[in-house]
């Protein structure tokens, strides 16, 4: 019931499994477009959390909530998860989906990175005719300290439009936005920022920077292949038109480079599909 299955992959064949929860979990609703990281105290500790924020939740409506999931017992049969709900004080993120979230690291701390997304008009300016309708959230970028759970909002100048559905990667201190859909403008520009947050004694420092050679893509599924090297597979270009093209994104000495990779063969149901990963 809660959406959450283990993958669990042996001589390329993929068994699917229902996640189990222990006991003491709280009851974490199958939501749909939640912002999703995985979370270590350190770059160097082996122990992990998932963090899930927010997402629409079965009743359509949108969730403010976060959870953190760990793993609590694991043998040959099965993973045991334990989910905890994780209040927040300060500037708390408005219910939304289609944002990201992320965790960067520096000088020995880790802070939770949250950007973007889409949320439901106003209350005030709700009708009838208008009661689901939604609309980009500010482009604001939230700090969040998990272990606290303290939040803290920051306006950057270079950040003028909400975005949603876009891809975002995370190294060491810095979180790189790429594409996105702007709602308001319905388009999809070829983003590429890199938003490098400090964590001295004091306050964050938080600053961003735009970068050339971004891709116009949203919906896209994004996967590690490597250290320094990703994959871009799926996504929309326009409203209607499905992006076939797959990108290789790889780092080196802070430089990120995008580069298009060989197509892969698609069958014709993914051809002919109007869902494409998003």
């Amino acid at each position: 019931p809660t959406g959450v299955f283990h993958f669990d992959v042996k001589h390329n064949h993929l068994k699917l499994k229902p996640a189990v929860f222990s006991k003491d979990s709280c009851y974490l609703p199958p939501l749909r477009y939640p912002a999703t990281c995985i979370f270590k105290g350190s770059l160097e500790s082996e122990k992990y959390q998932y963090i899930i924020h927010g997402g629409k939740t079965p009743n359509n409506e949108l969730s403010d909530k976060i959870y953190v999931m760990s793993v609590v017992c694991k043998n040959n049969k099965k993973v045991t998860f334990r989910c905890i709900e994780k209040d927040l004080v300060g500037d708390v993120p408005e219910a939304r989906y289609g944002h990201s979230i992320d965790v960067v690291y520096s000088r020995g701390k880790s802070m939770g990175v949250l950007f973007g997304g889409r949320a439901y008009i106003p209350a005030a300016q709700r009708t009838t005719e208008k009661w689901n309708s939604v609309a980009d959230c500010q482009p604001h970028v939230f700090l969040v300290d998990f272990e606290f759970g303290c939040s803290t909002s920051y306006i950057l100048p270079e950040l003028q439009d909400g975005l949603s559905f876009h891809v975002s990667i995370a190294r060491n201190d810095t979180i790189y936005i790429l594409g996105g859909h702007s709602l308001a403008n319905n388009i999809r520009p070829a983003n590429l920022y890199r938003i490098r947050v400090d964590l001295p004694l004091g306050s964050p420092a938080v600053n961003c920077t735009v970068l050339p050679g971004g891709i116009s893509v949203s919906s896209a599924i994004l996967t590690q292949t490597s250290n320094d090297e990703f994959v871009i597979v799926g996504g929309y270009q326009l409203e209607n038109q499905k992006r076939m093209v797959c990108n290789i994104i790889s780092f080196e000495d802070n430089k990120i480079e995008i580069r298009e990779m060989e197509t892969p063969d698609w069958t014709p149901d993914i051809k002919h599909s109007k869902i494409w990963f998003g």
